[in-house]
């Protein structure tokens, strides 16, 4: 028996049940992994919620980072005492877990299990949305609206490495300020300013290449009204609530802008675009460009907390659980 967090019914943080569970034995093409650090997510608040329906009970969670203490039979590219992470559906808030070896990652040594617990998911979305869904190139304007939470802030820093002009969103002074230490040349907050007005001002009218949106429904409309003619709106994410159905004629209107609803699961759907996303990461991670702000950690058994926390927009940087 170890220990998880499951949810036996969909609703508030509430339902985050910390219990021991029974983890089966590796398939022939699996992995057992002793876990170190459990990442969190706003996408465990639309799966223990049921905004994205899953199959109940399961063990909340979706990225994690540990060792490898048991290998299937089948299984060649891993062995057991062997450093790792992953991003994968459900069962990453336990002690240990079951995983596809295909959907392993081995961590370098420059990264430890905590940073890659807090970046799996956020950083790999990171890599695909600035490298591969609107690629960055040097001279660019981008916006990225909540720039101090834990995409905001990776997405942030890289964005400026790649020599754009990063303009972000905030809710608070304190975040602003963070925000502008990790790589935002400019912040506006939203609360109390008139985002589209400010980004007209910052660009001398020109607008933004792109703008990368997890936010949703609170960003949105006024978001196309940021984007340069043919540029790109980026919704990766609903914070605020889901995007509801448009008129896509809006899009002409605007100037011939595209838009996009990208998933890490369809970028990495392969084990070539997984390892590549990955090792792309870790190398941009390990050379200093970007780096990995941890801000929170709860024990295991506090999920609940940490689930309040992040929904009720406490959090900034990176939040994970201690098995």
């Amino acid at each position: 028996m170890v220990a998880a967090v499951r949810v036996h019914k969909v609703g508030g943080p509430e339902v985050l049940t910390f219990e021991d569970v029974t983890i089966p034995p590796p398939g022939p093409k699996d992995i057992r992994i002793k876990q170190h650090a459990c990442g969190i997510n706003y996408i465990d608040t639309y799966l223990r919620s049921g905004l994205y329906p899953a199959p109940l009970p399961f063990i909340a969670g979706n990225e994690a980072a540990g060792e490898v203490i048991e290998v299937g039979t089948e299984v060649k590219d891993f062995k057991v005492g062997d450093r790792v992470a992953y991003v994968h559906a459900t069962g990453g808030y336990a002690a240990e877990r079951v995983l596809p070896a295909e959907r392993a990652v081995k961590l370098p040594d420059a990264i430890s299990y905590e940073q890659a617990a807090g970046m799996m998911l956020k950083g790999m979305t990171v890599q695909y949305l600035v490298r591969r869904t609107h690629r960055i190139e040097k001279g660019e304007t981008v916006l990225i609206h909540a720039a101090a939470g834990g995409i905001g802030l990776i997405a942030s820093q890289w964005a400026n490495h790649l020599g754009a002009t990063v303009i972000g969103t905030v809710g608070s002074k304190e975040k602003a300020d963070l925000a502008s230490a990790n790589g935002c040349h400019y912040t506006i907050l939203y609360n109390t300013e008139d985002f589209v007005a400010r980004v007209k001002e910052i660009t001398a009218g020109k607008l933004c290449h792109v703008v990368y949106d997890g936010v949703g429904k609170a960003t949105f409309p006024a978001s196309l009204d940021c984007i340069r003619p043919l540029g790109m709106f980026v919704s990766f994410g609903s914070a605020s609530g889901p995007i509801e159905a448009f008129n896509i004629g809006i899009l002409a209107t605007k100037g011939s802008l595209f838009a996009t609803r990208p998933t890490l699961n369809t970028y990495t759907a392969t084990r070539e675009d997984l390892l590549a996303t990955a090792n792309d990461l870790f190398a941009v991670v390990s050379s200093g460009a970007v780096k990995i702000p941890v801000h929170q950690k709860y024990p295991l058994k506090d999920a609940v907390q940490a689930h309040r926390d992040l929904e009720g927009r406490k959090t900034t940087g990176a939040s994970i659980l201690i098995p």
